[in-house]
């Protein structure tokens, strides 16, 4: 079974364009909702369909692709990227997974009972204090380059997520869909082509 047998022909087609407009459209009815009432069951569900349709996006280029130019696949993974990313602006995932390896850890250092590398017993890292510590200080240091990491990826998903940036990136998502679907190229290449000395008096 593949994907294209539950879907139409058509719709791989103007795949492009499809997922342009979806994401556009969520968008703004994102910045609408949020506009609206920030604190809403309503805006809440508006998020949660973004973050369905974010991932929709990914998975959609993970399986088929877009086959599109650069200026197309840049908006495409910037609305993905705005809508997944804003349910989780404000969690704390480093931590999250710090934790999860932290407790990893401890719990993988207790086969290395009786276990030895040549002439060393490593059994008393597999209890006590020292387990405690190993797992400690490597968490410490997943949670570090997380952190880091983190703070790259909530930067650009603060800045995409600014009700007027994710407004724009909405419209333009929707301009670059229909001026796919019109055969005019990429908004940009259409912006770039209009003779504005022509239009622009000397």
């Amino acid at each position: 079974m593949t994907i294209e047998e539950y879907l139409p022909e058509w719709f791989f087609t103007y795949l492009s364009p499809i997922v342009l407009l979806v994401g556009g459209l969520v968008a703004l009815l994102v910045v609408a909702m949020y506009l609206k009432d920030k604190e809403s069951t309503g805006y809440k569900l508006t998020v949660g369909l973004g973050l369905v349709v974010g991932i929709l996006i990914v998975v959609l280029a993970v399986i088929k692709g877009y086959h599109a130019e650069t200026y197309t696949l840049v908006l495409i993974t910037l609305a993905a990227f705005a809508l997944i990313i804003r349910p989780f602006r404000d969690v704390h995932i480093a931590v999250i997974v710090a934790l999860l390896i932290m407790v990893v850890t401890y719990l993988l250092l207790g086969n290395f009972a009786g276990v030895m590398i040549g002439s060393i017993d490593l059994s008393f890292i597999a209890e006590g204090w020292p387990r405690i510590i190993i797992a400690f200080v490597i968490g410490a240091i997943i949670f570090g380059l997380l952190s880091f990491a983190e703070a790259i990826v909530k930067l650009f998903g603060k800045i995409l997520n600014c009700w007027p940036v994710l407004l724009i990136l909405g419209v333009l998502c929707i301009g670059e869909a229909c001026c796919l679907y019109l055969g005019y190229g990429s908004i940009f290449d259409y912006i770039r082509n209009i003779p504005w000395n022509s239009l622009v008096p000397q």
